[in-house]
């Protein structure tokens, strides 16, 4: 925390060291920080005390690489600003020298609590441009939407959780997390990882599911509802939840689509806008499920929305497993040789490992196979030139992929639109004006990731 009580006329410099200093009998305040000196010199100007605090980017409830600058008088936040970079790692620019295929390894890295979002996005765009999008097999598509929406939950229950938690309520906490890791073994029996998987590709998926992977699925769905009935319990009707929640970090439909705030936080608002109902991708719109919207747009309306999505995930996990038991044995890759990943992975009891039988067949009867692998993997897929924008609705709002291809073997440039990015242009809005106890239950509805922000 700094405050200052500079008397009119007084100037402010960075030179390294906070003192005070007499020069020709005018106080002279000394601070680190460009935006630190910005903010003396303006009450300077208008000699007024003013204190501010750093909250983060340490702080836990600022999930740890998020810097808030908030203004306070007393408990009020007069002002609140964000400050981002700290956890920049380079990934669009390293996908320019990367293939195409290894782009997945780098995207799904971004946003860590949701990788699969990124990997599907970033495949369908690859798709438009070598122009397969309609041959990428069924089973591909319902194995796709069958992830995307288990992983949509796992995130949706870290939000409940950790909100929980910021609250002092420990107990949600232990509660989603546990419903969390159930549906974390479902896809780690899928793709063989927790997180970071790598495993949509460009034509469809790396590997088909295991053959008990429907019946183990329903069962952990089963338990999933069981654990949402006791979060229900511990907070819709809890006077401290609605105390803490109800009436806090207003955000109106005017100020979402002004910020191009999207995602959960729009929809508390009253608008039911979701890219899979609007410009569907991945055959959703063959499937049945409803958009969950509020009309409060406070951190309870975004809350319950969040609460809701997960019941419409549910569903959707249901129908994708039913389709997935009348699809047995039907390709997970599109058939053109030059472009479906040739690894054919087969998880087995270590959870690692490639089929057997193709190693067999690489190596020992088809020279032809061998080539294309060898092809594939070292200098990969030519993809033509020309550039496309796919969006699809991530967990936290519309992600948008842009792809330029110079007609390469890797992109020429790729740019994600990730929606933590543009929600957290809302942070002054629905900070300023509170208390400072309210930031962080703001801060937490947002429910912002900065490895998606910082990329």
């Amino acid at each position: 925390m700094s405050t200052t009580t500079p008397p009119t006329g007084t100037t402010a410099h960075s030179t390294g060291a906070l003192h005070d200093a007499d020069l020709d009998g005018v106080p002279v305040f000394d601070s680190v920080g460009e935006d630190w000196s910005q903010i003396a010199a303006e009450a300077a100007r208008l000699g007024e005390e003013r204190i501010v605090v750093n909250m983060g980017p340490q702080h836990p409830s600022t999930h740890g690489v998020l810097r808030l600058m908030l203004e306070i008088d007393g408990e009020t936040v007069t002002e609140a600003r964000a400050g981002i970079g700290y956890l920049h790692s380079g990934i669009e620019k390293t996908m320019e020298y990367r293939t195409w295929a290894q782009g997945v390894t780098l995207c799904t890295r971004m946003d860590y609590l949701a990788p699969l979002f990124q990997e599907a996005a970033y495949c369908l765009a690859v798709e438009k441009l070598l122009e397969i999008t309609d041959d990428v097999p069924e089973r591909a598509s319902v194995i796709r939407v069958l992830v995307q929406e288990l992983n949509r939950i796992c995130s949706h229950m870290v939000f409940v959780g950790t909100g929980g938690n910021e609250m002092g309520a420990t107990t949600v906490m232990m509660l989603a997390f546990q419903a969390r890791e159930d549906l974390l073994e479902a896809l780690e029996l899928i793709t063989g990882l927790r997180m970071n998987h790598g495993y949509v590709r460009p034509g469809g998926v790396a590997q088909d599911v295991p053959d008990d992977l429907t019946a183990f699925t329903r069962t952990k769905v089963a338990s999933v509802r069981k654990y949402m009935r006791g979060l229900e319990d511990l907070l819709l009707e809890n006077p401290i939840v609605h105390l803490r929640m109800k009436g806090t970090g207003y955000l109106s439909m005017a100020a979402c689509m002004a910020l191009g705030v999207t995602g959960p936080m729009l929809r508390a608002t009253g608008l039911p806008y979701d890219v899979r109902k609007t410009q569907p991708y991945c055959g959703y719109e063959t499937y049945d499920f409803d958009i969950p919207t509020a009309t409060e747009a406070d951190n309870f309306a975004r809350m319950i929305v969040r609460m809701e999505e997960i019941y419409q995930s549910l569903r959707l996990v249901e129908q994708a497993c039913d389709r997935l038991d009348a699809t047995v044995g039907a390709p997970v890759m599109v058939t053109d040789k030059k472009i479906g990943w040739p690894a054919q992975m087969s998880v087995g009891p270590d959870g690692q490992g490639q089929s057997p039988e193709h190693v067999k067949e690489i190596l020992g009867t088809s020279m032809e196979s061998l080539v294309h692998h060898f092809k594939l993997v070292t200098e990969g897929f030519r993809v033509p030139p020309g550039q496309v924008w796919q969006t699809i609705e991530h967990v936290r709002g519309t992600m948008g992929v842009h792809l330029v291809s110079d007609g390469g073997t890797k992109p020429y440039r790729a740019h994600f639109r990730d929606p933590s990015f543009n929600n957290l242009q809302a942070t002054s809005v629905i900070c300023e004006g509170g208390q400072v106890a309210d930031v962080v239950v703001s801060v937490a509805s947002i429910d912002p990731v900065l490895g998606g922000v910082d990329r």
